[in-house]
């Protein structure tokens, strides 16, 4: 079965390498299509961070002035829901950083393009991940180390 396969294999390297667009083969009006979602997207986190932080703000002001007679429970608690508050705002943070990343990269030609092997990330990953920097194929082999 192996024998079988091998050339199944071969061949479509063969066919992807054949049809393996060039680099910048966007139109204009493409491109601006993809920079305004992402624009919107950022956006869209910018605000969601923004809320997250000014309830950070006012949830250490209610708890200053709401501490008095907390046991080591209470203090316990309220210091591992804060954490999880700044969790939650450092990776909105990380979210809209790759965001802006990806526009950088729409402006400098390498969006769409596996930063790893230099293949087309499929349009199936751009349009659930449109931040992606890698292709599914060398994203499975980063998370497996």
């Amino acid at each position: 079965m192996a024998k079988t396969a091998e050339p199944k294999t071969t061949a479509a390297k063969t066919a992807t390498a054949g049809a393996k667009p060039a680099r910048g083969t966007r139109t204009a009006a493409e491109t601006e299509k993809i920079r305004v979602a992402l624009i919107e997207r950022r956006d869209e986190l910018k605000a969601e961070h923004d809320q997250t932080m000014l309830e950070i703000h006012e949830l250490q002001q209610h708890r200053l002035t709401d501490s008095a007679g907390d046991d080591q429970a209470d203090t316990g608690t309220k210091t591992g829901e804060r954490e999880q508050e700044i969790t939650i705002a450092n990776n909105l943070a990380d979210r809209i950083l790759q965001v802006e990343r990806a526009l950088e990269r729409l402006d400098g030609g390498g969006y769409g393009w596996c930063e790893k092997c230099g293949n087309p990330i499929p349009v199936e990953r751009l349009a659930a991940f449109p931040s992606a920097t890698l292709c599914v194929t060398c994203k499975q082999l980063e998370e497996r180390r």
